[in-house]
């Protein structure tokens, strides 16, 4: 019995899994300040951290480079890409662009059972805006917006958008808790099931694009005074 490649299969499983869970620790940091932008991280450094060896850092560090979240320091390390006005401009119009209509033809495939892992979800965004939790606000948020864009059944789609969206939650977070926006944020999504359940198009199609541009008003302001809700 010839056991080699099998064993080989295996243990690049058991590789990939471990990368995949470097690349969700080291994008949480990156969300919630741990991995700030400026600073240059090393692969070695934040396995030794992870308790893990460098390849799967390294290997989760390069996707998220291919991502556009950070980019190569030679000899160095990893910084995190930073963000003009101009680069958040044009991803919010190719939000607009894909996230609107992959939104609506995804909700035209929700299903009683989608709703309600959806419903569970925004339990889990309220829970996290109650106790100012930005880090598991925006982890909760992006599983509500992915899961509900992967009944359209473009998985292509669906990865594009959560990379534009990857990209944009840097930037303007630190200061949402203090000024008391979670929670406003967090209701939004019950609107948006409404929408859903009802079968209400125009009004789920005003809701997406009001999230996308107060959204994209809180990147402008970060630290600012804008609302929930000011166009």
């Amino acid at each position: 019995m010839n056991v080699g490649p099998t064993a080989e299969v295996t243990q690049r499983l058991r590789h990939v899994s471990l990368r995949e869970q470097c690349l969700a620790v080291i994008r949480q940091a990156m969300v919630s300040g741990e991995i700030r932008s400026g600073d240059i991280y090393s692969a070695a450094a934040l396995a030794a951290k992870l308790g893990v060896s460098s390849s799967p850092v390294r290997e989760a560090m390069l996707t998220l480079v291919n991502q556009g979240l950070l980019e190569p320091v030679r000899n160095r390390g990893f910084r995190v890409v930073a963000m003009s006005e101009a680069d958040l401009d044009e991803i919010y119009d190719m939000r607009l662009l894909l996230e609107v209509p992959a939104t609506l033809r995804a909700a035209r495939h929700a299903r009683p059972a989608d709703l309600a892992e959806l419903s569970s979800l925004a339990a889990e965004i309220e829970s996290a805006a109650h106790d100012g939790d930005v880090p598991a606000f925006l982890d909760a948020d992006r599983r509500f917006h992915l899961t509900l864009l992967a009944l359209s059944g473009n998985h292509r789609l669906t990865a594009t958008i959560a990379n534009l969206r990857d990209q944009t939650r840097l930037y303007g977070l630190e200061n949402l808790a203090e000024r008391g926006l979670l929670p406003a944020w967090a209701a939004e999504h019950r609107d948006l099931l409404a929408a859903i359940t009802t079968g209400d198009e125009p009004r789920l199609e005003t809701l997406i694009r009001h999230h996308l541009r107060h959204v994209r008003g809180e990147w402008e302001t970060a630290g600012g005074q804008a609302e929930p809700g000011e166009p």
